[in-house]
């Protein structure tokens, strides 16, 4: 039997995040450079006992950029999931070299669940719209036949 030694080892990368009066450690698990999608995969676990709820995505994103040693905007967090009874989360994020890489490969709505919230009013849902709600097809032509 033989027993084959990585080329690469690769050293888990730990960083302490201050958020308010809250921390959160954040340990890269894993990452590789895949050259064919121009990004690096990186794998990685957030210790929030302290915080009690997940670390949201930009604050990790800011977090792995400090660690990833690049611009917050190449950095998109694809999935955070909490392990059940835990405050351990473990999750995956690409970095990629540009962002027109990051526009072209990442899908949309990865893309958009990255998107720092700016505008947005916090009373509201984001989801509903305001007032009555659009008329379908059926209910115009309803409408056009009551006015002629």
């Amino acid at each position: 039997m033989k027993l084959y030694k990585r080329k690469h080892a690769f050293q888990c990368a730990t960083l302490t995040i201050a958020v308010g009066e809250q921390t959160l450690r954040v340990k890269i698990l894993s990452q590789k450079y895949n050259p064919l999608l121009k990004r690096k995969e990186v794998v990685f676990e957030v210790n929030h006992t302290q915080e009690g709820q997940t670390a949201s995505r930009l604050e990790l994103r800011n977090g792995l950029a400090s660690l990833l040693k690049t611009k917050v905007d190449l950095v998109l967090v694809e999935k955070v999931e909490t392990k059940t009874g835990t405050t351990i989360a473990v999750g995956k994020a690409n970095a990629y070299d540009t962002v027109e890489q990051a526009r072209t490969i990442e899908r949309g709505h990865i893309i958009a669940r990255n998107i720092p919230p700016e505008g947005k009013p916090e009373g509201k849902p984001e989801g509903k719209p305001e007032g009555k709600p659009a008329p379908t097809s059926q209910e115009e032509e309803k409408e056009k036949k009551e006015g002629e």
